[in-house]
């Protein structure tokens, strides 16, 4: 049974709550708050082990990645984070000073993206450290950008480069003598930068656009989207943007930037689908606040999937990035 299975398997049949806009199965709640504004609420969580490693990862970077990868859901959304709730789970070897240390990237994550830690619970662990961190945020009513709102003749874009934090995790693994001399990819898996200014133009602009933040792989988040959407999203290899450091690691290494670009994850940018009418004024507002939209795809009529046009030939793309319950997955922090 894959993660998904799982979910559908603890969440099928619960009761309905009338206050509850979008449900469980998006990247993260709206529930009704006040006239005129809507909850967004998240919950992600991060395994030393299964998330990250201690030889790549310093106490600070751990912190903050932990707050992005919960504020990236939220600007998802088109919502803007408010606060945040922390479990933390450390066992012995973690020491005081580490986890002040920890906290440290917490806060000073929190500063960056308005948002206020406001309780949590502390416990001990038997083995490794457990983080998990919950974010409410709000987003104006009937605004909030969910995955099934692409349609046929949708205009599919990303909100910057991919595969960077993967190829950085690569480095640290296995290169990390090489840091200084790739800093864009290091910086890529270490510090992730959640795009609540993509998220918040998407949803100010008033036009129907589906979203997902990119943290299990571009072919994962457009599946999400063909399978909410019902319909089929088509990439152009053409069209995928390489990041100059990217291009210049794989060709050193021997690597595909495309495997780590579709399938590697943790990326934090943001993919979407909005109208062909809509999508050049939603560029020239993006182009206004300083911000790169990438047109890669887009969205056409037919069963849920994800198409690769390249040389004039159009394959399928199977599902592939990280799924922590998949037979074959890859733990990401390994």
């Amino acid at each position: 049974m894959d993660e998904f299975a799982l979910i559908r398997m603890l969440t099928t049949g619960r009761r309905a709550d009338p206050r509850v806009v979008v449900d469980i199965g998006d990247d993260a709640a709206v529930t009704m708050v006040a006239p005129g504004r809507q909850l967004v609420l998240t919950c992600d969580a991060m395994v030393e082990g299964i998330h990250f490693r201690r030889d790549t990862l310093a106490p600070e970077d751990v912190g903050f990645k932990s707050l992005a990868v919960n504020v990236s859901d939220v600007a998802a959304m088109g919502g803007e984070p408010r606060y945040a709730l922390v479990t933390l789970a450390p066992d012995r070897a973690w020491t005081p000073d580490e986890l002040r240390r920890l906290y440290d990237g917490l806060y000073e994550g929190a500063a960056m993206w308005g948002v206020t830690l406001v309780g949590g619970d502390t416990v001990r662990s038997t083995g490794g450290l457990w983080l998990s961190v919950t974010v409410v945020g709000e987003v104006t009513a009937g605004r909030a950008l969910t995955r099934g709102a692409a349609r046929p003749g949708d205009v599919v874009f990303v909100s910057g480069p991919l595969g960077l934090s993967a190829a950085g995790l690569d480095l640290l693994l296995h290169r990390p003598d090489w840091a200084d001399r790739y800093p864009r990819l290091v910086a890529a898996h270490r510090r992730p930068r959640p795009r609540l200014d993509v998220g918040r133009l998407c949803a100010t602009q008033g036009v129907r656009c589906a979203l997902n933040d990119v943290s299990d792989g571009l072919v994962s988040e457009a599946w999400e989207i063909a399978e909410a959407s019902g319909a089929t999203v088509r990439l152009y290899a053409d069209r995928l943007p390489v990041h100059p450091e990217l291009a210049a690691y794989c060709r050193e290494v021997g690597a595909s930037p495309r495997d780590w670009m579709f399938f590697g994850g943790e990326d934090y940018e943001l993919v979407g689908a909005v109208s062909a009418g809509a999508w050049p004024e939603l560029v020239r507002a993006a182009q206004a606040e300083g911000v790169a939209l990438i047109a890669v795809g887009e969205v056409v009529a037919g069963a849920p999937g994800v198409l690769l046009v390249e040389d004039g030939r159009e394959r399928p793309l199977p599902k592939g990035g990280y799924n922590h319950f998949a037979d074959e997955g890859i733990e990401r922090a390994r």
